[in-house]
């Protein structure tokens, strides 16, 4: 749950905001301001009223005047004491939650403060809200006592992942006969970030995954020994039994042997998103599924103990993270989590059309377990492809053949996918083509039977042969 602005309007004056400055445009411009805001109802009153009094001079009628000027004077009066009306208003904005995945709802909490001495006419609640996520929202506010307080809220949905920006609040000023109304716009805004489904993934032992401190840590054990050779400076409190005496007389200084070090798991998801290789667009695409998918991955890794580190085809990661990835305990996996997620919901096709920036980073050292979605793959890309695999512990791709998912469920892997998927597995990736439609679920367990050898046909998913 997210606050949002607390900001306030002063519909007859202009704005103030939330410490209750005001901005005083002058009573002239607000004259003129009250006279603009003349309904269709006010404008034809007046228009009416002026064409009376100029026929009753015309024809001499005292009664047809008397007539016309109350006609014209009607919307004038509602305007000069809409004009006059110095009551103010605050009001804020809270959603439901900030950050919901794609295809749930969120609510939106809107709340209007009376901060000012006198209640208020008839108020129209207006919020800005983008088209994918709905209909402009509209509420009317009868009447709100001196100090009084409304609440109202609307839902929220998109199938698209992205930030959407939800504001400024409009609030609009009518009169009672509907001649005149006054439109003010707040400055402040909030923005609901929709991110990638995710999906509970069931725990499976994939290669690549090391026991030690519980399941997802494993142990740097020295060379020789119980102990790690490299030294390091003596600090207060070392015990002098660990002093390394070689390292001391070489470095003339007292060094120690350093404990032994604690190492967790890492992991690594390498998500593609190169435009080439992906065909199609919206949320039941290849690329939505492979986003959707490295979310669940890397909730999933997360939430095992490994450190997690995402990764694309351009070679960026998540900003934020160490060289080791996001370590996932406590509280800082759901602050890793909640970063990733949000990097993830405004992920878009690169310009990119090969994976070697990707393979740089992770030819740097031993990746652990690697976790990759690769969208369509020509001989160079999976020649670079099969590379990764030398770097890493384990490896695991999920491969997308985009014309498949453009023909929809049931339709056959390409010959350009099945020869891919012979690349990667003689390079010693566990290689799974995932079918349109598919749930990552499924797809997640074939892999774990895919390593085992235990699948009835190798690469197949759903029921592809």
């Amino acid at each position: 749950m997210a606050a949002g602005g607390y900001y306030a309007a002063d519909p007859g004056g202009g704005f103030t905001d939330g410490d209750g400055a005001a901005d005083d445009k002058g009573d002239k411009s607000a004259l003129r301001t009250a006279l603009a805001g003349l309904t269709t109802r006010g404008r034809s009153f007046l228009a009416a009223g002026v064409a009376a009094t100029i026929c009753a001079f015309v024809l001499g009628q005292g009664d047809l005047l008397r007539v016309g000027m109350l006609l014209a004077a009607l919307p004038l009066v509602c305007a000069g004491v809409l004009y006059r009306t110095r009551y103010r208003v605050a009001g804020s904005r809270r959603l439901s939650p900030a950050r919901v995945p794609a295809g749930s709802e969120a609510r939106v909490h809107l709340r209007m403060d009376n901060i000012s001495r006198l209640p208020t006419g008839l108020l129209m609640l207006q919020d800005r809200v983008p088209y994918v996520l709905g209909p402009r929202p509209r509420f009317v506010l009868d009447r709100v006592e001196a100090g009084g307080r409304r609440e109202v809220s609307y839902r929220v949905r998109s199938d698209l992942r992205g930030r959407y920006p939800l504001g400024p609040l409009q609030l609009r000023l009518t009169d009672p006969f509907g001649m005149c109304e006054l439109t003010r716009s707040f400055s402040t805004y909030d923005t609901l970030t929709v991110i990638p489904r995710v999906e509970p993934l069931p725990p499976v032992r994939l290669s690549g995954e090391a026991k030690g401190h519980g399941e997802g840590r494993q142990r740097s054990l020295a060379l020789a020994g119980e102990d790690d050779v490299i030294p390091r400076g003596y600090r207060y409190g070392d015990d002098l039994r660990r002093v390394h005496w070689r390292s001391t007389a070489r470095y003339g200084e007292l060094m120690v042997r350093r404990e032994e070090q604690p190492q967790r798991a890492r992991c690594t998801v390498l998500l593609d998103t190169r435009g080439p290789a992906f065909q199609g667009a919206g949320p039941e695409s290849a690329f939505e599924w492979a986003v959707s998918g490295a979310a669940s991955a890397l909730v999933h890794m997360l939430e095992r103990g490994f450190s997690v580190r995402l990764l694309t085809d351009t070679g960026s990661a998540v900003p934020g993270e160490g060289t080791d990835g996001f370590a996932g305990t406590g509280q800082g996996s759901a602050d890793a989590a909640g970063l990733m997620m949000d990097t993830l919901a405004v992920v878009e096709h690169s310009d990119a059309y090969t994976l070697s920036s990707a393979y740089d980073v992770l030819r740097g050292g031993n990746e652990g377990l690697l976790v990759a979605f690769f969208g369509d793959l020509d001989e160079e890309q999976a020649a670079v492809a099969a590379k990764m695999r030398r770097r890493s512990g384990g490896a695991v791709a999920f491969l997308l053949d985009s014309p498949s998912w453009i023909q929809g469920p049931g339709a056959p892997p390409s010959q350009q996918c099945a020869e891919r998927l012979r690349v990667l597995q003689e390079a010693g990736w566990t290689v799974v083509v995932v079918p349109p439609g598919a749930s990552f679920v499924d797809v997640w367990r074939q892999a774990d039977r895919e390593r085992t050898g235990a699948a009835g046909a190798p690469g197949t998913a759903g029921g592809w042969s």
